[in-house]
């Protein structure tokens, strides 16, 4: 196994049809080790993570894409985030034991599908749609034939140090044509959730689609980042309110606050506290007259 932690673009010559290929593995190994996860829920978010990866890398944009799970089951919660750095991070909150069985509305009973790209430029572009399909492949088609009108595919695996994936997009202005996309996916649903997971990017393009006519491109390296930090929690424990801060402080002696997505603690001691108030409060002299 080698390839790791890269994201590849490949485009077939002559037939209006683009891909990419993910593989995650010291980045999802680090997803991993911020929580506990039971192997399902686990499997569910790899692939979304993966899923993320391959959907940043078809716009052309600045930002994150969010791709969130919310459901009724046994997940409640489940986020992917994909940057246009090639940065992923993700988490899933579960209650009570999640079934094993490859099937949405077993593990998240009846839900939504929500697409966020933000850009930190006024108001996100987001997609919802409701949860439909056996698999979360089947989910995220489902949304792009739907609000896209693009014609996608794409196939996932998760395991415990990989989780991969690969997607295919028909491009009608590129002269893509019904027969192309029809011989081209044929060929990729021969893919196996071992062989996605195991193969690296050449040999795996080699196997599906030697007798095509494929360019691939120099891969991108992935990697794990948190985005989280002092300074941005400090923002959000000031939505407090002083008042409220200074409750906690006399009931717990310090703010903890831990971030969902990789476990670190931030503390705030009293004087750190004081100190998140202290340009607030502080006024300058008034002016002398002349």
């Amino acid at each position: 196994m080698n390839d790791s932690d890269t994201l590849s673009r490949f485009l077939f010559e002559h037939a209006g049809i683009r891909g990419n290929l993910v593989h995650l593995d010291a980045s999802w190994r680090a997803v991993l080790e911020a929580h506990p996860y039971p192997e399902p829920v686990a499997a569910r978010l790899g692939e979304a993570l993966a899923a993320a990866s391959l959907l940043a890398a078809t716009i052309k944009f600045e930002g994150s894409l969010i791709l969130q799970i919310q459901g009724s089951g046994p997940i409640r919660t489940l986020v992917a985030q994909a940057t246009h750095a090639r940065t992923v991070r993700g988490l899933a909150r579960w209650e009570a034991e999640v079934p094993a069985a490859d099937s949405l509305s077993a593990q998240f009973g009846t839900g939504q599908l929500v697409l966020t790209i933000d850009q930190g430029q006024g108001r996100p572009y987001q997609g919802v749609i409701p949860l439909a399909g056996a698999r979360l492949t089947d989910a995220i088609e489902h949304y792009f034939t739907d609000s896209e009108q693009i014609p996608t595919r794409l196939w996932l695996a998760a395991g415990p140090s990989r989780a991969s994936g690969l997607l295919l997009q028909r491009l009608p202005e590129a002269g893509a044509t019904e027969e192309d996309w029809n011989r081209v996916t044929l060929l990729a649903d021969t893919l196996t959730p071992g062989e996605l997971l195991d193969l690296a990017t050449e040999p795996l393009l080699h196997r599906l689609f030697h007798e095509e006519t494929v360019r691939l491109f120099e891969s991108e390296p992935v990697s794990f980042r948190c985005g989280c930090s002092r300074s941005r929690i400090a923002d959000m424990v000031k939505l407090l309110g002083e008042s409220d801060i200074d409750s906690l402080l006399d009931e717990q002696g310090a703010i903890e606050v831990t971030c969902e997505f990789c476990n670190r603690l931030y503390r705030f001691d009293p004087v750190d506290a004081r100190q998140l108030f202290a340009s607030l409060t502080r006024h300058e002299p008034p002016a002398t007259q002349q």
